[in-house]
């Protein structure tokens, strides 16, 4: 395995000139909610230029993994494995997650329905692909045999190259966009943060009053989302994050919501809790147009709201 890559220096939430667009007004946005039928529970995790968009689902049978697109779920099943996750998808089509198997979790890559496996040399039972970019490189995490520390990873040219946040932290890469940006979270004495890389130099992301901060997407203007959870709030709250401007963001009328994947066109999605369950959600900028909905559920536009933390399946703790 290549040497581990130690960064630069950690900086507190600021302005990195030339990454990050100048801030936004508050959007508005179409909100359209996607269940799968049958579903008990569903999360979408990553949204693709073309409005493509991978998720999971639980039913009576157990855990799913589709793709979405023009109303139509095209289930993502690695061969042999127990179960699959399907996190991030590019504008080719291609698509990463992980599945597991009586060896433990590894990532994949799924072209067209031909699977590699990724495994990080130095990690026995967990690896997993969380985000690839239009190069296709990938960013993800594994745990290794040295004191079981998680470390993120690029994957690029069929080499792991690890990246670490500077200190003692867990590190998890969720997202890589055209510029090798990455987002990602660490865990250090003082909780969780979220981290924004541009070529080894990261900006940490926190909300204020948050415990736990996740950044989990980013597209090519630079606009970060992510997740929090503060003492106060018994669900999770997303938020947009542009030009070191932090904005809550919550679909109407929910608990609690999860934002996981940002697009070039600005559209958003992830789930959301309710008192009917999880819904997987796509938020749309007024004036962008919107897959077809088919299956899905008009929720009506709304402002960036005020949100309530929930859950992730892509990460061990």
């Amino acid at each position: 395995m290549p040497p581990r890559v130690r960064h630069a220096r950690l900086l507190a939430p600021a302005l990195l000139a030339g990454v990050l667009a100048a801030p936004a007004a508050r959007a508005q946005y179409t909100y359209t909610r996607i269940d799968h039928p049958g579903a008990t529970n569903l999360s979408l995790s990553g949204i693709n230029t073309a409005g493509q968009i991978v998720g999971t689902y639980d039913d009576a049978t157990g855990l799913h993994s589709f793709v979405y697109a023009t109303g139509v779920f095209t289930p993502i099943t690695v061969p042999g494995a127990l179960s699959t996750n399907a996190f991030g998808i590019n504008t080719a089509g291609e698509i990463v997650g992980s599945y597991s198997d009586a060896a433990g979790t590894h990532g994949f890559l799924d072209n067209a329905g031909v699977f590699t496996t990724l495994n990080a040399p130095t990690a026995p039972d967990f690896t997993t692909a969380l985000g690839i970019n239009d190069a296709g490189q990938i960013v993800g995490s594994y745990e290794d045999t040295i004191g079981a520390e998680v470390h993120g990873f690029v994957y690029s040219g069929g080499a792991f190259t690890a990246i670490d946040v500077p200190g003692p932290s867990y590190t998890y890469a969720y997202d890589i966009n055209n510029l090798g940006a990455v987002v990602g979270r660490y865990r250090d004495e003082f909780g969780r943060h979220g981290f924004l890389d541009v070529g080894g130099v990261f900006t940490r992301v926190d909300v204020p009053g948050a415990f736990a901060t996740e950044a989990t997407g980013i597209n090519d203007a630079g606009v970060v989302v992510g997740t929090d959870a503060d003492t106060n709030n018994p669900g999770a709250a997303g938020f947009v994050y542009v030009g070191g401007v932090l904005t809550p963001f919550n679909v109407p009328g929910a608990i609690g919501t999860s934002v996981e994947g940002v697009n070039d066109a600005g559209q958003i999605v992830g789930f959301y809790d309710d008192a009917t369950g999880t819904h997987g959600f796509l938020a749309t900028p007024t004036g962008v147009p919107a897959p077809e909905p088919a299956t899905s559920t008009l929720l009506g536009a709304g402002l960036l709201g005020v949100g309530a933390v929930a859950h992730r399946g892509r990460t061990r703790a």
